[in-house]
């Protein structure tokens, strides 16, 4: 059974009228979550898989991964406030994944009666921010080869598998998506780093060494073991 960390301490009773409004889905890998545009009343707190945030070009080529949102961290729209929202990316399973759709109602209900919920949701929020500025400066800042170095170690947080490394359904165009570089680039610098030896791959991973790639990735909710309450998030096994 799941239940969110934020969630943790909010008394049995709370926690059980959260659990009843919540909806639980199951996504395909590159199923369409939600669409920009599509409006919802919902936010969606992953338990487990990857989801990726697209934003959209003027063409398909031109989409643009901006984001993965992991196993305890949340989606959620602009404001609170409102009890419904519209999209302004896309959201997009990167992998298998699972997630509660948790109604804004509810949870701003729980914000006003718990300082905490709603300090550890600023936070979040926070987190988020600093990481897509940073993912910003290195894609300005680096070159193409250390870029991908550090997104494919990054990836060994977003993505791990259970013999190490990330799940190799992470497709060279999700990284070239992330990276603002191009399939064709992705894959020239990773076939130049297989043939010295720095990435590697087994029957469910990419791996790289431990000390690959320095990496921005943190934040507020790191994935840890299952605890005692939304039932069903199963956590998805790497496979081919």
């Amino acid at each position: 059974m799941y239940l969110h960390p934020l969630f943790a301490n909010v008394p049995p009773a709370e926690r059980a009228a959260l659990i009843k409004c919540s909806e639980l889905r199951s996504y395909r890998r590159s199923e369409t979550v939600m669409a920009a545009q599509e409006w919802t009343d919902r936010i969606f707190c992953v338990t487990s898989g990857l989801l990726r945030v697209v934003e959209h070009g003027s063409d398909p080529t031109g989409d643009v991964t901006t984001d993965f949102i992991r196993r305890n961290d949340f989606f959620l729209g602009p404001t609170l406030r409102e009890d419904r929202y519209m999209a302004r990316q896309t959201l997009v399973a990167a992998l298998p994944s699972s997630a509660y759709l948790v109604p804004i109602p509810a949870a701003r209900k729980l914000c006003e009666a718990y300082p905490e919920v709603a300090m550890g949701m600023f936070e979040y929020a926070a987190t988020r921010i600093r990481s897509l500025r940073s993912q910003l400066r290195k894609i300005s800042a680096l070159s193409s080869e250390d870029l991908v170095s550090r997104v494919l170690h990054q990836l060994t947080q977003l993505a791990p598998a259970s013999t190490g490394g990330f799940d190799k359904r992470i497709t060279q165009a999700v990284i070239a998506s992330y990276t603002g570089l191009s399939r064709e680039v992705v894959n020239k610098i990773m076939r130049d780093m297989e043939s010295r030896g720095l990435v590697w791959r087994d029957e469910h991973a990419v791996h790289v060494p431990a000390d690959f790639a320095s990496t921005d990735i943190g934040g507020l909710h790191e994935s840890g073991p299952e605890t005692d309450e939304f039932q069903g998030g199963a956590r998805t096994e790497a496979n081919s």
